[in-house]
């Protein structure tokens, strides 16, 4: 069976993260959990190397502040990778990622998917729960960075993915910039640029009920400047 790596970023999730843990634990028993914890001062950090202590499945990341999402998953794809790992996920904490969705991430693996992406946007996904600002901001922003990218994936913005070994090597993480709600854009265009398969599964996206969702202006704005930063290195060859 191919190692599977699971992560999770967390900051002020200390309500979400057991329920979240013992859910992937019970749909995917055989993979590992990686808590990459931005010293949360509501201590997350500390229930999760609670639940570490008695789940050998369960690891846990401490950084030493709110340091964002795309370095945190950069750090732990390096760590799994050189630890051996075969397949990697990002999930959300905050329980909005529903574990029943797994079955068809790993099957799309299987079938040679290099990239499965969780897509809110394609029919049999959709979202519930947000009002129509959030609404506004996430397909608007899909739509906004397929157009300028020349993309024909629909959900750019999704943050429930799933990668190969294969592609994040392709990706070469050390050359990805993206630390907010951009990361999960340029890392799906870096593997398409370098020929990988990208795969969309319907999900159904449901808001956080516990806790502060993490989304700003400012994490929105540096993504649209992104985007057009990313298609001038796609245009000069540094992509």
């Amino acid at each position: 069976m191919k190692r599977t790596l699971i992560v999770t970023p967390t900051y002020n999730e200390k309500d979400n993260l057991p329920r979240f843990i013992e859910s992937v634990r019970a749909a995917a028993p055989e993979a590992d959990i990686l808590v990459v914890d931005d010293n949360s001062p509501d201590g997350t950090g500390d229930i999760a190397d609670a639940i570490a202590a008695k789940d050998s499945h369960v690891r846990v990341l401490h950084r030493a502040g709110k340091l964002g999402l795309g370095t945190a998953y950069i750090q732990a794809f390096l760590k799994g990778m050189a630890e051996g790992y075969d397949q990697f996920f990002e999930m959300d904490a905050d329980l909005s990622h529903d574990v029943k969705y797994l079955p068809s991430f790993f099957q799309a693996l299987d079938e040679g998917a290099d990239i499965v992406i969780g897509s809110r946007n394609i029919p049999g996904g959709q979202v519930e729960g947000w009002g129509v600002g959030r609404h506004v901001i996430s397909k608007g922003g899909s739509l906004y960075s397929r157009t300028i990218l020349g993309l024909g994936v629909k959900d750019l913005t999704s943050g429930y993915k799933a990668f190969s070994r294969r592609a994040l090597e392709a990706i070469q993480l050390g050359s990805v910039h993206s630390n907010g709600y951009s990361f999960q854009i340029e890392m799906t265009f870096r593997a398409i640029r370098r020929g990988m398969k990208v795969t969309e599964v319907p999900i159904v996206f449901v808001d956080r009920t516990l806790g502060a969702s993490k989304m700003s202006r400012k994490i929105f704005l540096e993504a649209v400047g992104v985007v057009w930063r990313l298609r001038y290195e796609a245009l000069t060859g540094k992509i």
